[in-house]
């Protein structure tokens, strides 16, 4: 049975359309990742789904009590009250049930009736009952669970919403919707005001999690851990994959192969047809079979190949070589107001290194950046960059501060004003400008296309050593991807901040961990630096339990690197032999469920037919096969979750 159904769902600004007579279901168990590029309508498929905008035509039908949340990229506000107060009162019910309570109260104190005691009594009886399921399911015990597991200390719980900044007010607005737990999270980019470490409690949450998701995300690696199915917004429509983004990209490039052999055999086909009317079709004894040939001639498919949206294609330049000393840290401190972000802080960044700056949000990442770029002077310490150093600086707010009354090439020009403007519309051209669109005027653009610019700023005045703070906030995720792929080639120093896994594990070497004003350096990825986290989390509590006395304290003395990357190695591989099976059978179940699924779809539409029903010895068949398909998906779900729940065991 469908969750949702949405039928004929066209829309349009102005000429562009985006949807046309589309239409997808939602199953109760679907994990779908919308994806699509930036402008082609995901935000506004998913306010429409979420009935927060109406589509220009086509419906969207909800299963009976089904209950939909929904996470935009921007909040509107918080109810009033403290932080845990709100995150409470955001599910709905609650007040109802508490003025009925206080109502029956009153009635049962005013009654003077033997026989109406009785029955108010047990009412009471029945709504304190109520009252506590109610709790214990979207209580404060539960809602501060999930507050700290975003990131609120004990502290912040009771500090009231208005004081909250932007980012911390999505955190308090996605708490609330995790404590509602609807039949449907509808979440659009739910990792951008997430500091790593809240990031991993955020998806093993959502992994543990059997409710059906609608998810946009530009971190291909957490979409690939959430999702089992791919809704895709492409040039011919809304399509749909099965499985991960993995699978949907392999799918889709093994379709348009496909497409694109059978069109070249069409067409190869339709050239011999014509070329034998050609040649025979006026002569006499040809005739009858120049005609034949045009009647399958006009027979012959039109075959329609899958077009591709463009995305960013660019390398960064070459650059010169900077001395090995790239910028050297030397007894930083940096105060706001009673709030030491840095205390003596040392740190030395060497030629070629690619570091990722990790911590909870206001641990002091952005201003580590700011103070290196120069943004930003540090109260006491110095900061001095090596030789030959020459620096690129791209940050969330420097998009935001572009001249919204520039037009693009009037903003980037100036930075290349010994260019001819050929090779300034180029780099436009690359990052998706091009023609008149050079010539939009910044204020009309996008948050994606004033990353954009932004980003094609860095380009025209080649740096060997980059800053980079969040750059794929704003971006879909075939652009994030292309500038990870350009960011591997690029030739100089890296050092940025970023919540995208997927991002941090293609490009870092090092992981600089900020936390309590130090700052500590650890090599590899972020996966690898989250691993050693875990085993120093078991190695402290094996040691407060008393477990660190003989072979257990030796195992959690100085490890070697080579030691390390062994241990993490081994690991790895015991973890592929414990989920490899796990994942096969998930994989199977979904496969059957789709088969299933779609054959249930098929008999609904046969049973939908009134007609059906005056031939009984036909409509009981179908009947039956509906029956039994209902419970073969009822069994599969159940052990598609089951299988689930065993692989989340396995990976905790």
């Amino acid at each position: 049975m469908s969750l949702v159904i949405a039928q004929d769902i066209s829309l349009a600004y102005g000429k562009k359309v985006l949807f046309d007579e589309d239409n997808f279901t939602l199953g109760p168990r679907d994990r779908v990742g919308l994806v699509g590029a930036n402008g082609t309508g995901k935000s506004s498929l998913m306010k429409i789904i979420a009935g927060v905008s109406q589509p220009d035509g086509g419906t969207v039908q909800y299963s009976r009590r089904a209950r939909a949340g929904y996470l935009p990229q921007e909040i509107a506000g918080l109810p009033e009250g403290t932080v845990v107060e709100a995150v409470m009162s955001t599910v709905p019910g609650r007040d109802a049930l508490e003025s009925r309570l206080k109502d029956t109260e009153a009635a049962l104190a005013a009654s003077t009736d033997e026989e109406e005691q009785l029955e108010l009594a047990q009412t009471l009886a029945d709504l304190h009952a109520e009252l506590d399921d109610f709790e214990n399911r979207y209580g404060r015990h539960h809602a501060e669970r999930i507050l700290k597991g975003l990131g609120f200390k004990d502290a912040d719980l009771s500090k009231p919403t208005q004081a909250l900044s932007g980012g911390w007010r999505m955190r308090a607005a996605l708490a609330g919707l995790l404590l509602q737990d609807p039949d449907l999270l509808l979440l659009d980019e739910p990792t951008n005001h997430l500091d790593v470490p809240t990031l991993a409690w955020f998806d093993g949450f959502l992994r543990r999690s059997n409710k059906a998701m609608v998810l946009i995300s530009h971190d291909r690696d957490f979409l690939n851990r959430q999702i089992n199915r791919v809704v895709s917004l492409e040039m011919e429509g809304v399509r749909e994959y099965a499985g991960n983004y993995e699978d949907y990209k392999r799918q889709r490039a093994e379709e348009m192969v496909l497409l694109q052999a059978r069109a070249e055999k069409v067409e190869q086909r339709r050239a011999e047809l014509q070329g034998f009317i050609d040649r025979f079709g006026a002569k006499a004894t040809k005739a009858k079979q120049a005609q034949s040939r045009a009647k399958m001639l006009a027979k012959l498919e039109k075959v329609q190949v899958l077009e591709e949206r463009q995305t960013m294609k660019f390398r960064f330049p070459e650059v010169e070589r900077s001395g090995r000393d790239v910028v050297l840290m030397e007894g930083i401190t940096k105060r706001y107001g009673a709030l030491t972000v840095y205390n003596g802080l040392d740190a030395r960044l060497e030629r070629g290194q690619r570091i990722a700056v990790v911590g909870a949000n206001g641990a002091g990442k952005t201003t580590l950046l700011k103070m290196v770029a120069g943004e930003l002077a540090p109260d006491t310490g110095k900061v001095t960059l090596g030789h030959n150093v020459v620096v690129g600086y791209y940050a969330q707010h420097h998009a935001d501060k572009l001249d919204r009354h520039n037009t693009i090439i009037e903003e980037v020009r100036p930075l290349a004003a010994d260019k001819p403007e050929s090779y300034v519309r180029g780099v436009l051209g690359a990052f998706l400008f091009s023609g008149d669109d050079v010539d939009k005027p910044i204020g009309v653009l996008s948050g994606g296309e004033r990353a954009r610019v932004a980003l094609a700023k860095l380009l025209l005045i080649p740096s060997n050593f980059l800053l980079m703070d969040e750059p794929t906030n704003h971006l879909d995720l075939d652009s994030s991807e292309m500038l990870i792929e350009a960011l591997k080639l690029y030739g100089g120093t890296l050092l940025f901040v970023s919540h995208n896994r997927s991002f941090i594990n293609n490009l870092c070497t090092h992981v600089w961990e900020v936390a309590d004003g130090k700052l500590t350096s650890h090599p590899g990825n972020l996966d690898e630096y989250l691993y050693h986290q875990e085993q120093q989390r078991l190695a402290a509590e094996g040691a407060d339990t008393g477990a660190s006395s003989g072979k257990g304290a030796a195992a959690t003395g100085p490890v070697s690197e080579k030691e390390r990357k062994r241990l993490e190695a081994e690991a790895r591989q015991r973890r592929s032999v414990v989920e490899g099976p796990i994942k096969k059978e998930i994989a199977k179940l979904e496969e059957r469920i789709a088969k299933v699924e779609a054959e249930q779809k098929d008999r609904e539409t046969q049973l939908a037919d009134p007609v059906l029903y005056n031939d009984f010895a036909r409509a009981k068949p179908l009947m039956d096969a509906h029956r039994t398909g209902k419970e073969e998906l009822e069994d599969l779900y159940a052990r598609w979750e089951a299988a689930q729940e065993k692989l989340a065991a396995a990976q905790a």
